[in-house]
């Protein structure tokens, strides 16, 4: 008894030392990315809404405050292309293996009003990321490749959110 006072005790200080010196999960609180009202009415124009990018651009913004709306409602029009993913060698190992590669994903955004006047011009996104490679272990880099695919994406989406949420901010 006394023993699990003492860590429940232990735990609340740790708690909210944490807290006081300015601690918080990445993605939480006011990080001037926040999307103003007038910006939280939008319709979203992709090749793939059902893809794994559109839905994470659509998720991270609506967890900012917006609310997806057909196109005649919508004060403003987020159009999204394709993801491009390459891949290229960046060094060889001494049996002429590809001993790194090198990761970009890339995507073209611009939000237009309601009036179809692009009022965020087009811009790139992208993430780079390295990679080693290790010959012997073909099944467990593509995997690797995959899981990275899939953490660029979502870096992706973020950097967007970022963007639109600086951009509206300063048109204010």
């Amino acid at each position: 008894m006394h023993r699990r006072l003492v860590s429940h005790i232990f735990i609340l200080g740790i708690a909210c030392l944490l807290s006081a010196c300015g601690f918080q999960l990445r993605g939480t609180g006011d990080d001037g990315t926040k999307v103003p009202n007038a910006w939280k009415s939008m319709h979203l124009i992709t090749g793939n809404p059902n893809g794994e990018f559109s839905r994470n651009v659509q998720n991270l913004l609506a967890a900012n405050g917006v609310q997806w709306t057909d196109r005649e409602r919508a004060n403003f029009i987020l159009t999204i292309g394709p993801e491009h993913f390459s891949q290229r060698n960046l060094s060889l190992n001494a049996e002429a293996r590809v001993a790194e590669f090198e990761l970009t994903m890339r995507a073209r955004f611009s939000v237009s009003d309601a009036d179809n006047v692009e009022v965020m011009p087009t811009s790139d996104a992208s993430v780079v990321r390295q990679m080693e490679n290790d010959p012997r272990n073909v099944v467990g880099k593509a995997e690797e490749v995959r899981i990275l695919k899939s953490e660029m994406r979502t870096e992706l989406a973020q950097q967007i959110m970022r963007r639109i949420g600086f951009f509206a901010a300063s048109t204010r």
